[in-house]
């Protein structure tokens, strides 16, 4: 009996790797961006959330983009010290740049960033952290839900006695 061996070309061989590497990017939820694009149509608005990011909670007030750029140039004004003169113009510059890189208009997107006001990280290990601002990727984002948490959050059953 004569055996008839067939060679496997590299293209169907499904053992073997491409040479280019494949690069999967994390996909923002998409109703949250949702959200994040509905209280950008008004600065005015601020809607309590809570996050989940990176083994943490992370809670505040949701801030269109606009609303945080102004509370963000308005905080760097606020800074002292050596080199303090130069920030006063990078909210411009920062303008400028995106304008740049961006050319003409482009279409309305989904927002890739999210931005809170009077924002708590709470992690396992150590205390709440507050901030005034907070921005961060949509993509860093695992969870999210309405609201902030009770205010007991962290407490325990000997604290609360107190």
């Amino acid at each position: 009996m004569e055996r008839t061996s067939r060679a496997v070309s590299e293209e169907q061989d499904p053992l073997r790797e491409s040479a280019a590497p494949i690069v999967t990017e994390p996909v923002p939820d998409l109703q949250l961006q949702m959200l994040v694009r509905l209280v950008g149509q008004d600065p005015q608005a601020a809607l309590p959330i809570t996050l989940f990011i990176g083994g943490g909670l992370l809670y505040g007030d949701l801030i269109s983009h606009k609303a945080w750029k102004t509370d963000w140039a308005r905080s760097l004004r606020g800074v002292d010290g050596p080199g303090a003169h130069l920030l006063e113009r990078f909210p411009e510059q920062v303008d400028e740049a995106v304008s740049d890189k961006q050319g003409r208009p482009v279409p309305q997107r989904l927002p890739q960033w999210i931005h809170l006001r009077d924002a708590t990280s709470v992690v396992a290990a150590g205390g709440p952290v507050v901030m005034p601002l907070w921005r961060g990727r949509l993509t860093d984002v695992s969870g999210w839900s309405l609201g902030k948490p009770d205010s007991s959050l962290g407490e325990t059953e000997d604290s609360r006695r107190l």
